[in-house]
């Protein structure tokens, strides 16, 4: 029964990746994304960058570009995430816009419409145990974490939800989180990241490993 939901839920995403490609090109609002990108700040209106898939193998994941592209300013001091991103970058962010490039994932087959949030390669080395675990299933546009809270939970927490998704998998669960994730998106809940959040474990970029203590 397992192997026929994973069936079925192939099948969903290859329809949806090719509507979601279809509504991409036809409607206006997905013509001018592009456009305010590039007349806001220099650079593609396509952001990629490599992430761990199933099976921890690799793949260009595919967004709107939300940051400009120089990391340090005129004094060679590095410029801070949070001062990187641009204006239409926080419109993209909050109404969740920046993924729509992730349906042409979903159609290559590299990520699912539901799954874990695919990891940066750093984050995935440090999954241990059961974490390792999240890596059984593609990843996806959305999940179970993101309708949890998404930013407004840490990492174990969303990690425990990854686990919890793929141990409950069922493509039913799949359209319960497609539902929900449609709700969350018009509240746009979790968009932010706490402050407590941000340098709080070892799946933050700053932590380090010490004498066997980390330290952020």
């Amino acid at each position: 029964m397992r192997d026929v939901n994973f069936a079925l839920k192939r099948i969903i995403d290859v329809i949806a990746g090719l509507v979601g490609i279809l509504v991409f090109t036809l409607i206006p609002a997905f013509i001018i994304i592009p456009i305010a990108i590039k007349r806001g700040s220099n650079g593609p209106a396509i952001f990629t960058q490599t992430r761990v898939g199933k099976e921890g193998k690799p793949f260009k994941i595919y967004k709107f570009r939300t940051m400009i592209l120089e990391r340090y300013d005129d004094k060679g001091q590095e410029i801070m995430s949070e001062d990187r991103i641009t204006k239409i970058g926080k419109f993209l962010r909050k109404t969740s816009l920046d993924e729509l490039p992730q349906f042409f994932n979903v159609l290559n087959g590299t990520m699912s419409l539901v799954g874990p949030r695919p990891m940066l390669d750093y984050q995935a080395k440090r999954c241990e145990g059961e974490e390792i675990k999240r890596f059984e299933v593609r990843p996806g546009i959305t999940g179970l974490a993101q309708v949890k809270g998404r930013n407004n939970i840490n990492w174990e927490e969303r990690i425990k939800y990854d686990i919890e998704y793929v141990n409950k998998f069922n493509i039913f669960l799949d359209f319960l989180i497609i539902f929900k994730t449609f709700i969350a998106v018009f509240r746009r809940a979790g968009t932010d990241v706490k402050p407590e959040y941000r340098k709080a474990s070892r799946f933050s970029k700053d932590y380090v490993v010490q004498n066997g203590k980390s330290s952020d």
